[in-house]
């Protein structure tokens, strides 16, 4: 049976990937070393971080006045790292668009030196649109804050918006390499990689040389110029994870880039959200405008057909296609590794589905 992973994160990877990753285990290069065992200052690695660093920029136009960094602590550490070097003493200004959002949120205000302000916010319909943004926001801010692309509602900004001189910072975990945004239009670009890039236990920030903070961090560790200046070495990076990273850039490039994968991307998802509206048993709660390519829910209205249906799904093969619990129903996520053939199995299984549940 063909197994099928729609997991939010940790996600598909290429199979590709992991086949060169297997074939390279044992003996990378012929060190007679895997790369989990190379040091991070060995001049072979260094070669794989370097690497890893030109494809994404390659891959993302990323200009020269951005430094690239691959750290470790999830996005989630970020939450902290952004405020903590951008925001002492100033205000932060942030749009709730679901619960990474609050998360963010949560973990800036608990910084003392901090003011944090909510200026847009999707909460009065659970989080199923992207909220109109102020046309004015204070500039003297440090930031505006957006998550892009929100994995457990299913939402996405089509369109990044602008706040004059306030730069944007973009928790960009599901949809990094899988949209036409542009890096100029961001001050900072921070991802986990457990999704559209590699192995949970990295994560790569993307920020603009004027954001660098110009007095240490209390922490090294969460010192965003200290990170640059030690090109990502200041201590042992992730580095098997960057390694898989690195082969899954190589990967994109040869689908045509993040152009060429973001079309294959839209396609799988067009097929999914033309069988949902056609469907008289399933359907989006997402507003049209806002749906995610990415990570789509979709509902029955019964919570007993929902489950029964994943259930179903899980003896087909379809594994966690089960809604996140804060929501419910179930949750696709379609990141650029995901085949469409798993796609189309689940079209089909859908209408079987609603076929055999009173369906039209």
């Amino acid at each position: 049976m063909t197994i099928y992973n729609f997991s939010a994160g940790p996600a598909v990877l290429p199979k590709a990937v992991l086949e060169i990753a297997q074939s390279e285990m044992l003996d990378y290069k012929n060190s007679g070393m895997s790369v989990m065992e190379l040091s991070h200052r060995s001049s072979l690695f260094e070669e794989i971080i370097q690497a890893a660093e030109g494809l994404l920029r390659e891959l993302m136009a990323i200009p020269d006045n951005y430094k690239v960094l691959f750290l470790q602590g999830g996005a989630s550490l970020q939450f902290t790292m952004v405020p903590l070097n951008l925001a002492q003493g100033k205000k932060a200004l942030y749009v709730n668009t679901g619960s990474w959002s609050k998360k963010a949120i949560s973990a800036a205000k608990a910084l003392e030196n901090v003011e944090v302000e909510v200026i847009a916010s999707s909460e009065d319909k659970n989080h199923t649109y992207i909220p109109e943004m102020p046309e004015m926001v204070d500039q003297d801010a440090a930031y505006v804050h957006i998550t892009t692309n929100n994995t457990i509602e299913g939402t996405a900004f089509a369109k990044i918006p602008s706040f004059g001189k306030v730069p944007v910072v973009a928790d960009m975990s599901s949809n990094i390499l899988a949209n036409d945004y542009k890096v100029e239009d961001f001050g900072v670009i921070y991802a986990g990689a457990q999704k559209n890039i590699g192995p949970a236990g990295l994560t790569v920030v993307i920020i603009r040389e004027d954001l660098l903070n110009q007095e240490a961090a209390f922490a090294p560790m969460l010192d965003y110029a200290l990170q640059a200046k030690n090109n990502s070495l200041y201590n042992t990076p992730p580095t098997y994870s960057i390694y898989i990273a690195k082969l899954v850039f190589e990967w994109v490039k040869a689908q045509g880039g993040v152009a060429g994968i973001t079309e294959k991307d839209q396609k799988k998802a067009q097929l999914l959200y033309d069988a949902i509206e056609n469907s008289s048993l399933f359907t989006s709660p997402v507003e049209k405008a806002s749906r995610s390519i990415t990570n789509i829910p979709f509902v029955t209205g019964d919570e007993a057909l929902d489950k029964a249906f994943n259930q179903g799904a899980l003896a087909e093969g379809f594994e966690n296609l089960k809604g996140h619990r804060s929501v419910g129903g179930m949750r696709a996520s379609l990141y650029n590794a995901f085949p469409l053939e798993g796609v189309e199995a689940l079209v089909a299984f859908m209408a079987k589905f609603e076929k055999e549940n009173g369906g039209n």
